[in-house]
């Protein structure tokens, strides 16, 4: 996916940056950026590929050359960022989060309309962020650029600019899918994703954007550009997996609700018939360990770690492009304590199963290891639907979605037609899917949250969270 940090104000602001956007590393892997505006030098920018070495590495012997009292970082899964643009609006330097669904259609329309041209990158693809600020280049202040660029990308797109005046301008995507938070302190302000990157820079809450916001920031304070729009469809997502543990999301905490969330997949568990006789409930490390929390209390089985995952070299393995070597470093992070597996029946509690591939590697592992019996809990619903508004996840084809390659394997082409039934364990496709997929991969035993208790356990008006690639629905 990915995030970014910016901060204003009298003082140098270039450590204030590095930190912000280190803080934002859990939510990328590929890309991460810089750029500083000062009075004096102008515009200071830096790029790096971190894919093999953290972001605070990279960036680390960059800081001498940085300074000036304006700055934004970013962490990227997509294209390199920020970039910098000169145009009748003047020269800026822009960031952006989200995903384009039209970008040939955009771009086609761009070009036989104003007989422009954009660079691309070596798969031939043109840089998200760049087209976006086509699209704002294309009105006549920067304002009305965002929204025109917002109202034609199919899609979702929030985005942060600096421009030369050394001010901030930060807007939410359109349906409030990301949220964007401004901290403050004596001497300025800041603009982010999380908000304990700026607690830890000693900025407090100051305002949160709403759904399609605009907002200017400098030194002196912020103004709303255009008012916030009345409808929002957060992504859930942000609380079962990607936010951090201590980030707060429409003033609900992500490690709260992982509990509680936990906690309901017990309750439930139990009303249906009761949780399996397990020696130890456990979490697939890192974020479905405080959703096993939950269910473990609850349920009041033991709670245990019967393995950990290595991460001083592997922080994270779902981005390496080829399949092999994703499974690879799977294997490779995983670090059993036998003496909690050998002739242990385990109950696993996971965030989500998405592709499974990772998963079957768990299993295999735990089975080799000598676990007596496995039982596997999703703590989200089956996801059917490639995500439409977030870069979330390599694969685009709903095939790769674990649920969706089995309902065809189950029924073919006449079970994609009934897809809701599939993700509802209380019918009888979606037994039939459960039974499936635990044949397949070796389960004693397989149940998901239900929609229901997810939006339970996120506890805000369930018409404001984006549940699209569980339902389909927008």
């Amino acid at each position: 996916m990915g995030g970014f940090f910016g901060a204003v104000s009298d003082r140098d602001v270039a450590l204030d940056v590095f930190f912000g956007t280190d803080y934002h590393s859990h939510l990328g892997t590929r890309r991460g950026g810089m750029v500083l505006f000062d009075k004096k030098e102008g515009f200071q920018r830096q790029i790096h590929n971190i894919e093999n070495t953290p972001f605070r590495t990279k960036f680390e012997r960059d800081l001498a050359d940085f300074r000036g009292h304006a700055g934004l970082g970013c962490i990227s899964d997509s294209d390199p960022q920020p970039l910098l643009v000169r145009s009748h609006l003047g020269l800026y330097a822009i960031v952006t989060v989200g995903i384009i669904n039209n970008t040939d259609e955009l771009v086609k329309t761009y070009l036989s309309d104003k007989g422009q041209q954009f660079l691309t990158l070596s798969s031939g693809r043109v840089n998200v962020t760049e087209l976006t600020a086509a699209l704002i280049n294309q009105e006549n202040d920067l304002v009305s650029g965002i929204l025109h660029a917002q109202e034609v990308i199919d899609g979702s797109m929030t985005i942060l600019i600096l421009t030369e005046e050394g001010e901030l301008i930060a807007a939410r995507d359109s349906m409030g899918r990301l949220p964007v938070l401004i901290g403050q302190r004596e001497d300025g302000y800041c603009v982010s994703f999380e908000s304990f990157a700026y607690h830890k820079l000693d900025y407090q809450d100051a305002y949160e954007l709403g759904p399609r916001e605009i907002v200017r920031l400098n030194a002196k304070g912020f103004q709303t550009l255009s008012p916030a729009g009345k409808q929002m469809k957060i992504c859930a997502f942000l609380w079962t997996y990607y936010g951090y543990p201590n980030s707060n999301y429409e003033g609900v905490n992500v490690e709260l609700m992982r509990y509680r969330n936990g906690a309901i997949m017990a309750r439930d568990e139990a009303e249906r018939g009761g949780v399996p006789e397990v020696d130890f409930v456990a979490g697939v490390p890192d974020s479905g360990v405080p959703h096993a929390m939950g269910y473990a209390n609850h349920s009041g089985k033991p709670l245990a770690r019967p393995f950990v995952k290595y991460t001083p070299t592997w922080p994270r393995s779902f981005m390496p492009e080829d399949q092999q070597v994703r499974s690879r470093v799977a294997r490779m992070k995983q670090i059993p304590v036998p003496e909690l597996i050998e002739g242990k029946k385990l109950l696993f509690v996971d965030d989500s199963i998405v592709r499974g591939t990772q998963l079957r590697e768990t299993v295999d592992f735990l089975y080799s290891t000598g676990a007596a019996e496995v039982h596997m809990r999703s703590a989200c619903p089956p996801i059917m639907y490639p995500c439409r508004y977030l870069n979330f996840s390599r694969g685009n084809s709903a095939m790769d979605l674990l649920a969706r390659r089995m309902v065809q394997e189950l029924e073919g082409n006449e079970g994609q037609k009934h897809l809701e039934e599939y993700a509802d364990s209380r019918t009888e496709r979606g037994k039939c899917l459960l039974h499936e997929i635990c044949a397949q991969f070796g389960f004693d035993s397989l149940s998901y949250q239900s929609l229901d208790g997810l939006l339970e356990a996120i506890g805000i008006d369930r018409d404001k969270v984006c549940t699209y690639c569980w339902t389909g629905k927008e």
